[in-house]
């Protein structure tokens, strides 16, 4: 089977740890020959793997909407010029190759065109893998208004968003909430053609030793014997970096914990002004690091942290969970009450969940996370979790609808 696979993130190298690559490599171990479409301006690349197999092929197309900084004028008509961009790749790079399935994610929502122009050419099966429900997500930030003159960008992407969904023959949502939001707000869509496909990544064993894990703690000023919690991803509107301060405030007198924050994005000045402005002994800043470093300082911490806005009402499903798990700590989601993933931990039996609208609440959980993280049966029920609901094999099942071998 021919794979193609469209997305706006970059791609140099197909063994690269991310969810994406991960899955691609999926499919390669099971025989298909992947070609993948992702932004930059080196020429079309041919990497042989698995065995010298030369079947996977990257090509990188140019579009700047990476490069618009804060403007979201200019993001936006960037991004209306993916799907004439990636046509142009798939005629001139791939003219000769008949695809079977195309898989694609958002954001962007604006593949609909070079979904439609494969979809056409090869009569290729479609397949959406759903990260992001924009441009609501959008509204909920105060980022786009519904109504009056600048309700008319809202509409041009809504309209843009449930082509694209009519287009998808398949839609792959992260989690229960996120399938039944879909389906409640798109009443043109046939359920069938809605399933859950979660985040996925290859299971690999990356705890940290003891040894290490006091050497990392050193190198970045982390207290070996204070419980940290760390968070890291994007720093952006999403995380409202206004409460995350908050709720710092709220634990500067918990001398038991350590508070790490690592990344960068829109907001990271903030969080450096209060860093700077606040003198709070327990919170450490890191600006982003390569992500080889930031699992291992992740293993080196006793309890992942994950925001959310409270005003979504979309149900969001950070993937950085993954990378928490595959660490084998357990989580600390502080989230709006749309998203399902506090639920997931929760009743899973793997951490903690409270409402992103109160740093009191987050206070005491974070209380109750420093008397029961170091419980071994959280870290197999974790485990166990990960292994079942979130590798790639199952991924791939899903997406195929293949039995497991």
């Amino acid at each position: 089977m021919n794979v193609l696979f469209l997305t706006v993130g970059h791609i140099d190298d197909i063994e690269e740890r991310t969810i994406y690559c991960d899955l691609l490599r999926c499919f390669l171990k099971h025989g298909h020959s992947v070609y993948a479409l992702s932004p930059g301006k080196k020429e079309i690349q041919r990497l042989s793997c698995f065995g010298g197999k030369d079947n996977c092929v990257i090509a990188h197309v140019d579009i700047d909407m990476m490069r618009g900084g804060k403007n979201i004028i200019k993001k936006g008509l960037s991004t209306l010029q993916v799907s004439k961009k990636y046509i142009k790749s798939i005629k001139n790079g791939f003219s000769n190759v008949v695809f079977d399935l195309v898989l694609y994610s958002t954001p962007p929502i604006t593949f609909n065109k070079a979904v439609e122009f494969v979809k056409k050419r090869d009569n290729v099966r479609t397949y959406l893998l759903l990260k992001d429900i924009f441009p609501q997500n959008a509204v909920d930030l105060g980022m786009m208004k519904t109504s009056g003159l600048k309700g008319f960008i809202y509409r041009y992407f809504r309209k843009t968003e449930k082509k694209l969904y009519l287009l998808s023959d398949t839609i792959g949502c992260m989690s229960q909430a996120n399938m039944d939001y879909v389906i409640g707000n798109n009443p043109e869509i046939d359920p069938s053609n809605v399933e859950i496909c979660p985040n996925s990544i290859e299971v690999v064993e990356k705890r940290v030793s003891k040894a290490d894990r006091q050497a990392i703690r050193e190198k970045y000023g982390i207290p070996s014997d204070k419980v940290a919690f760390i968070y890291g991803g994007n720093l952006g509107k999403p995380q409202d970096i206004p409460f995350v301060i908050k709720c710092l405030k709220a634990c500067e007198g918990e001398d038991r914990a350590c508070f790490v924050v690592v990344g960068d994005g829109t907001e990271y000045r903030t969080l450096d002004d209060y860093q700077t402005n606040s003198g709070q002994k327990n919170f450490k800043l890191i600006r982003k690091i390569p992500k080889e470093e930031y699992d291992m300082l992740v293993g080196a911490c006793d309890v992942g942290l994950i925001f959310l806005d409270h005003r979504f009402t979309i149900p969001n499903f950070p993937s950085r969970l993954l990378s928490y798990m595959q660490v084998g700590i357990p989580v600390l989601a502080c989230t709006d009450t749309s998203s399902d993933i506090g639920k997931v931990i929760v009743d899973a039996g793997f951490g903690w969940w409270c409402e992103s609208n109160d740093e009191n609440a987050f206070a005491m959980t974070v209380n109750d996370a420093i008397n029961q993280y170091s419980d071994p049966d959280m870290y197999k029920r974790e485990t166990d979790y990960l292994n079942t609901y979130y590798s790639v094999e199952t991924a791939y099942r899903i997406i195929t609808g293949t039995s497991s071998e």
